[in-house]
């Protein structure tokens, strides 16, 4: 791009995404006159699911906006709790983030996930075809055009990704019905009803049991549900606090 300059300033929080933005000011970006400011600030590396007000010489505009010479741009990040248009609220997860879309099914959240690469197309398009917002630290799917709704995984700790999701899109937590394997949804079951998928030992020491409607799994208070319940207990106590 070499036509009208332009200035523009990221909100500290999406400073990450752009390489040679300063701490503090505006930065010099020249523009071709035909691009729109949304094109702009992508082409800086800031996907659009990041980007909250565009506000250029104290006015707010649309992604849409076509920058003229002399502009100052300030970007700021998306505010939360952040509200995705219609209903339900469901996650799509690529495939780097199983660990998150377990705990999100732990926790009740509708959260989709391919645990194959399946490319980045195919994903954009189910989240349109399914309205499901994308969650992924891939920079370059979250900019496709097909995408419906997107959010970029700060974070490569699964503590830390889980209370960055719940932050900021504040789903509804239903810990305890959704299978974490397949993201069906749970139902009580009798020992008989699943006796053909336990061993001896757990037939002989356990009573209560859950049952996938979708795969079948077979669900009960095993010798891993104290650190399960730990993150249950954590998760609904930040969204107490935070209201």
């Amino acid at each position: 791009m070499n036509g009208p300059e332009i200035h523009v300033g990221f909100a500290p929080g999406l400073r990450l995404f752009v390489a040679h933005s300063r701490r503090g000011g505006a930065t010099p970006v020249a523009t071709d006159g035909a691009s729109t400011l949304g094109h702009v600030v992508e082409s800086l590396g800031v996907p659009l699911t990041e980007v909250g007000a565009l506000v250029v010489d104290d006015r707010e505009v649309p992604a849409s906006h076509i920058p003229t010479a002399g502009e100052t741009v300030l970007v700021r990040d998306v505010e939360r709790p952040q509200r995705v248009p219609g209903a339900p609220l469901r996650f799509l997860l690529d495939v780097h983030l199983g660990t998150l879309a377990r705990r999100l099914r732990l926790l009740g959240v509708d959260a989709a996930y391919e645990s194959e690469d399946i490319g980045d197309p195919a994903l954009a398009t189910r989240s349109a075809t399914e309205r499901r917002v994308l969650l992924s630290r891939d920079r370059g799917l979250l900019r496709r055009r097909e995408l419906w709704a997107g959010a970029y995984v700060y974070s490569t700790s699964p503590e830390d990704q889980l209370r960055d999701v719940l932050d900021r899109f504040r789903p509804e937590l239903r810990p305890w019905t959704r299978c974490t394997a397949c993201n069906g949804l749970l139902a009580p079951a009798a020992k008989d009803q699943v006796a053909d998928r336990l061993e001896g030992g757990t037939h002989r020491s356990y009573d209560v049991f859950a049952q996938c409607r979708d795969c079948g799994r077979a669900y009960w208070k095993g010798a891993h549900h104290d650190r399960l319940e730990a993150i249950v207990t954590r998760a609904l106590s930040e969204s107490a606090e935070r209201g």
